[in-house]
């Protein structure tokens, strides 16, 4: 599940719960919540965590197991703006 991905990427870039919580914003009780699968992760953290660890939030939420983020979109040539 995802939590155990939560674990695995923090704990490979050798963070503690308290210094991602920090990150985040949140206490770290809070984070550890998140790791155990006991909270759901609000969007905004997802967002941030993709991002501090280079990652998708697909693969956070085990979607997919390509590690790698995907490449970003420029808002001008997708016709998003």
């Amino acid at each position: 599940m995802h939590f155990q991905r939560l674990r695995d990427l923090r704990e490979d870039r050798e963070l503690t719960q308290e210094s991602v919580g920090n990150i985040l914003g949140i206490r770290q009780t809070v984070y550890s919540r998140y790791e155990r699968g006991y909270q759901t992760i609000p969007v905004e953290h997802l967002l941030k965590l993709a991002d501090l660890y280079n990652t998708s939030v697909d693969y956070i939420l085990g979607r997919t197991n390509r590690i790698d983020p995907y490449p970003s979109i420029d808002p001008k040539k997708s016709g998003y703006n």
